[in-house]
């Protein structure tokens, strides 16, 4: 089938949304759409009307028609079933069927559109998989989100530094006009020359004459280094703001809660934030994510992996090409590619390219050209097993937790967070392999190993809190990253599709933990 348009039309010829196919003017499928609410006569459920040259194939839905303007040569067959599929992914995204929900969310719609109808033909595509790619997570947008946050802290830091050159300025200002105010006594006395108030209604109220204390106790202090005013420190008796003995047990206090206290008051300037920019015209980033669940008792209750490699082309110079990977002997992994990728090529040569001859990549939008899952039973392809102990006494819980790494991989930056119950106080540490760090807030010990290799690929730690139900220690979280993958999925090259040539590419690749549990 050919179509020429796809479009939402109100019942009395509004065009809510339209998505042009065919390389035909503007005006002239603008009057198609104006012809169509006069063909329609009474209020027949008609399936399709023809017209000179093209063929309109619509629907009723409510208040609306849905419409496809094909020419008299295509599949009217075809052309239901397109239409049986873009009436179902309506309600999807708009919770009523009216004109301003329809207007509300037309991107998104003929986003839909282009997944169902590419070049004026249909995709074989169901409902779920229209919505899984329109779902998918774009990098674009968070490195757009992360660069716009940088600047909007970056633009806070100068705020705050010039506000606290302003308040400098100010209080400079105010202690000069102050010196040059108030005069000298001569006599002692509450009253001074020329007919000068009593001061004491610039001090602290007492009685006495003559001014009270020094010149600086009524010139407000200079700002500190964080921008706000010190508390002054009386000369003799009074509270103290220092490292007493008093200060130390309360940052003792604090650390036990999980708060983190900075000793040195003075202002250290933040670390620029690296943000990962794309520099070339062309990105491929491949991405595993675990989904694993294992029983407290022993063994594996569930194994899930996928797999995602997307593609980011930054130009329309280099928009056209084709990428050559390397799977490998991948015999349970399900390898599927995007519907526009040409998969009988993918299967014969392992090339990643578009089915229409001519067609050219979305730029600047990222896009999931090969995905890919395994499901499994098998406990060897665990990297990273668990085993929590908890042994009740009378008066305390001893708790031994233990993990044991595969030696497939190299696992960076494992955090192994264990619930507790809620705490008085932080948990006694008898041993650990790495480091803990208790959150009282959340009641979380939270075990960090930063890097397990052949080194340590088993470790341990041992910790005492009061009686506990040995049910409240689960379920046990894990985090953990690393650099290799469980499926073979490589990038070889990218090529230009007419010339052959190799552009500028990056590439990035990781395996991260989506849910990892011990329940």
């Amino acid at each position: 089938m050919v179509v020429l348009a796809a479009s939402i039309v109100s019942k009395h010829g509004k065009v809510l949304v339209s998505r042009q196919f065919a390389n035909i003017s503007r005006v002239r499928i603008e009057g198609l759409l104006a012809a169509f609410p006069k063909l329609i006569v009474g209020e027949k459920q008609h399936t399709y009307v023809e017209a000179e040259n093209v063929r309109y194939v619509y629907q009723p839905l409510e208040s609306l028609y849905i419409l496809l303007v094909t020419n008299k040569q295509s599949n009217i067959l075809e052309d239901l079933e397109t239409l049986r599929l873009f009436s179902k992914i309506i309600p999807e995204f708009c919770p009523t069927l009216e004109e301003e929900a329809i207007s509300s969310e037309a991107f998104e719609l003929i986003f839909a559109i282009d997944e169902l109808i590419s070049m004026g033909h249909k995709e074989n595509v169901t409902i779920a998989q229209v919505k899984q790619y329109l779902e998918m997570e774009s990098h674009e947008e968070k490195l757009h989100k992360l660069v716009l946050q940088s600047k909007i802290d970056e633009a806070k830091d100068v705020m705050m530094r010039k506000a606290s050159a302003i308040d400098k300025n100010k209080m400079e200002k105010l202690r000069s006009e102050n010196m040059n105010y108030v005069p000298m006594s001569s006599n002692g006395s509450g009253r001074y020359g020329n007919g000068f108030q009593d001061v004491k209604s610039l001090g602290n109220g007492s009685s006495d004459g003559g001014l009270f204390g020094s010149l600086d106790s009524m010139v407000p202090p200079k700002p500190s280094a964080r921008g706000s005013t010190p508390l002054s420190t009386p000369s003799n008796g009074g509270m103290k703001l220092g490292k007493g003995k008093g200060t130390k047990q309360l940052l003792e206090s604090l650390k036990a809660e999980g708060e983190v206290i900075l000793e040195d008051v003075q202002t250290i300037p933040a670390p620029a934030r690296a943000i990962n920019i794309p520099t070339e015209p062309i990105s491929v980033s491949i991405e595993e994510k675990l989904i694993v669940t294992l029983k407290k008792d022993g063994g594996l209750e569930n194994f899930e992996l996928q797999g995602t490699m997307t593609l980011i082309v930054q130009d329309n110079e280099h928009a056209q090409i084709c990428v050559q990977v390397e799977t490998g002997p991948n015999e349970k992994v399900q390898l599927n590619t995007h519907p526009r990728i040409d998969k009988d090529r993918f299967l014969k040569e392992k090339i990643l390219a578009l089915k229409n001859v001519g067609a050219s990549f979305p730029v600047g939008t990222p896009l999931a050209v090969l995905k890919w899952r395994l499901q499994s039973r098998d406990e060897s392809l665990v990297p990273l097993n668990i085993n929590c102990w908890p042994s009740v006494s009378r008066n305390e819980c001893l708790v031994n937790i233990e993990y044991e790494a595969s030696r497939a991989f190299e696992l960076k930056n494992v955090v192994v967070s264990i619930p507790l119950p809620a705490l008085r106080d932080a948990p006694i540490v008898n041993q650990v392999d790495g480091d803990w760090r208790y959150d009282s807030r959340k009641s979380f010990l939270e075990w960090n190993i930063l890097l397990i290799d052949n080194s340590n690929r088993n470790g341990s730690m041992e910790f005492v809190v009061p009686t506990s139900d040995p049910s409240s220690f689960f379920p046990i979280g894990v985090k953990f990253s690393a650099s290799k993958f469980f499926c073979n999925v490589k990038l070889v090259g990218v090529y230009d599709s007419h010339t052959g040539d190799s552009p500028r590419h990056s590439s990035d690749t990781q395996l991260v933990v989506d849910s990892y549990q011990v329940v």
